[in-house]
């Protein structure tokens, strides 16, 4: 069997942008806690940016640009770095930008949504790949944060027809759905269920909307290939008009709840 490729833990174009970033700031003598200030990030974010270990916002560029007077230099590395002749931006890292998140809104249109499924769930779905089961089980760590942490607030936005899509077996099944009650039990987490009846939006594919500290906003759109990630204002926008629609045909979590019982029962 042939060695695993191994992901680069950093990418070059994270450590490009995070290099040219330091070196206009070192020109106009300006300490990155003065940065820290500026954008309303912490000064161990600002440190990671610089080293290449973590995206960049765009609206943390646009304010790091205009204090050091760069004339739009650094926005135009930026945009550069993410166009790349390529729909995907290949520095967007998603499971940090998940783990950075103070609030996270799931659409799910198929599927339950990974930050909610169980083990078997994800092992089923994943079709008996442990490794990946395993990692995307990890990252819920989140849901409950730590001693340094508070968790995220996550909304659980889910098509009706998730609840009956059957994934694994029928007990899989009825454990993936009371997962889902006690999920929604905690403070932080909402789920709501959206009625599969008429024709929305949501339907053309899922997606997460993460807001981060800055109060700037990322997407990860699920496609039949890849992943896409995105800042970009006017995809914000649309998916912004598409989770307004998506809300307005959802339950109450405590309706959403009965739904879930009921379709437990049923099973």
């Amino acid at each position: 069997m042939p060695p695993r490729r191994q992901r680069p833990r950093e990418s070059p174009a994270l450590v490009a942008f995070g290099r040219q970033m330091r070196r206009l700031r070192e020109a106009k003598d300006v300490k990155q806690e003065t940065i820290a200030h500026l954008t309303k990030v912490s000064g161990p974010q600002v440190s990671r940016i610089e080293s290449g270990k973590k995206r960049a916002t765009r609206s943390f560029v646009v304010a790091v640009d205009d204090y050091l007077e760069a004339g739009g230099s650094l926005v135009s590395l930026w945009e550069d770095l993410n166009k790349d002749g390529h729909p995907v931006p290949i520095w967007f890292d998603w499971p940090q930008i998940e783990a950075d998140a103070v609030m996270l809104i799931c659409w799910q249109h198929s599927v339950i949504p990974g930050l909610a499924q169980t083990p078997a769930y994800a092992l089923a779905l994943l079709r008996g790949n442990q490794e990946a089961a395993d990692a995307r089980i990890s990252r819920q760590a989140i849901l409950t944060g730590d001693k340094d942490s508070n968790p995220p607030i996550v909304v659980f936005l889910l098509d009706e027809h998730v609840l009956h899509n059957l994934v694994g077996t029928p007990e899989t099944m009825r454990a993936q759905l009371e997962h889902l009650l006690e999920l929604s039990l905690l403070p932080n987490v909402t789920v709501q269920v959206v009625l599969s009846s008429g024709e929305h939006e949501g339907v053309l594919g899922a997606f997460v909307v993460a807001t981060m500290e800055d109060r700037s906003e990322i997407a990860y759109i699920e496609t039949a290939v890849r992943g896409i990630t995105t800042d970009n204002p006017a995809d914000l926008s649309s998916l912004a008009r598409t989770l307004f629609e998506l809300r307005s045909r959802a339950l109450s979590q405590e309706m959403s709840r009965e739904l879930i019982r009921k379709v437990i029962e049923e099973r």
